[in-house]
């Protein structure tokens, strides 16, 4: 999971409000029920020190917020009297959150988001295609595909001398068209940079586009039938690509667990608490495995000037030359030295792994690696 997006909210010093809230519009009497979880938050908000501006401004973010259909959250970082972030969450929050510090409380956004994969939606027929693309942090991007030969395009149902080789035009148009498809499904991947690409509708034009892709991409694509019938909307091929997405971020778990098996068992990696932080005090971390524990009370001391400035206790960083270490949670902390180190999080269940204190690295390099490096 690449942190990137969250380096400019934890850059600034601070202090933070951080606010995870239902944000639904849909059911009725809605706006009554978010003045009563805004008034709640608000107060919590105060109540830990918040000033007026900062409140006021996590105020106007949430009311001003455009209306979305279904039920959804928001999660809203300010500082200062401005808005730095507003997140859009796919569901409500489990539940409603309200947090003042000096770091933002980003690990409910973080766990809910989830890793982001790239991918490239494909709704296709015998005269073109919709594609839709999204890479990591980035604007949806969507082009729309004539296919070159619009004629014949259909099977006819007649005999006659000619019955075949008409045969044999309609379906060298669906190749054509196929084709183009192709080509442009081939750069708004690249553009992306897709992980997967979904190609739904057509039963008989899907596979045409999938073979006709460079090999690159061939191994990236996952055909599917749904969106066959377009008068059913999209739904189905939608459904397709969430699932064709999850199982890539499986993937990847499965991949970085078995990294972190690997290391451990040549007696290198990182496990338990206060291991991983020294590690990313060195940037030596390359991922983290972390399992996402909302009870947890574990804090952790860091350095405000660098996020590579984290320990488990204040004399360490005194000893580094930070004046005035500040104590924060635990998963706070932590989320800002991966990202300010460029190491990758990897948020896996209880049991997946066992992770002393429910932490392990895999590292860039051991401790014996005369060609160490620091982070990127």
């Amino acid at each position: 999971m690449d942190l990137s997006y969250l380096r400019p909210i934890f850059a600034d010093p601070g202090p933070w409000a951080s606010v995870y809230l239902d944000a639904t519009r849909a059911e009725e009497k809605a706006d009554h029920q978010i003045d009563l979880r805004w008034r709640a938050l608000s107060e919590r908000l105060t109540e830990q020190g918040a000033d007026e501006r900062t409140v006021a401004a996590v105020r106007d973010a949430v009311y001003g917020h455009p209306y979305q259909p279904g039920r959804y959250g928001l999660a809203v970082f300010a500082a200062r009297g401005e808005v730095a972030l507003t997140e859009p969450l796919s569901a409500p929050p489990p539940t409603d959150l309200a947090a003042w510090g000096p770091l933002p409380h980003a690990m409910p956004m973080v766990a809910q988001r989830g890793e982001e994969i790239p991918y490239v939606k494909v709704l296709a027929d015998r005269t073109g295609a919709e594609a839709s693309g999204l890479g990591v942090g980035g604007v949806p991007r969507r082009r729309s595909v004539k296919g070159s030969e619009q004629f014949p395009i259909r099977k006819p149902n007649v005999g006659g001398w000619s019955h075949r080789h008409y045969l044999q035009a309609v379906e060298e148009t669906w190749k054509r068209n196929a084709g183009d498809v192709a080509v442009a499904v081939a750069e708004l991947a690249e553009a992306v940079g897709a992980e997967v690409i979904v190609v739904g509708g057509d039963v008989r034009t899907t596979p045409l586009i999938a073979e006709r892709l460079p090999a690159r991409w061939r191994e990236r694509v996952v055909v599917t039938d749904a969106g066959a019938l377009r008068a059913a909307g999209n739904e189905a091929l939608d459904d397709a690509t969430v699932q064709a997405v999850a199982d890539v971020a499986d993937r990847h778990t499965r991949d970085a667990i078995d990294r972190y098996h690997t290391q451990r068992g040549a007696g290198s990696g990182s496990a338990g608490l206060a291991d991983v932080v020294t590690r990313l005090q060195r940037g030596q971390a390359d991922t983290v495995l972390l399992v996402d524990d909302p009870s947890s009370t574990d804090r952790l001391w860091i350095g405000l000037e660098d996020p590579s400035l984290v320990a488990v206790d204040a004399r360490t960083l005194r000893e580094s030359g930070v004046a005035e270490p500040v104590e924060v949670r635990a998963d706070a902390a932590l989320l800002r030295a991966i990202a300010g180190t460029s190491a990758d999080l990897i948020l896996v269940r209880p049991g997946d792994v066992d992770l002393p204190h429910g932490i392990g690295a895999i590292l860039r390099y051991s401790d014996g690696d005369s060609a160490a490096t620091g982070p990127s």
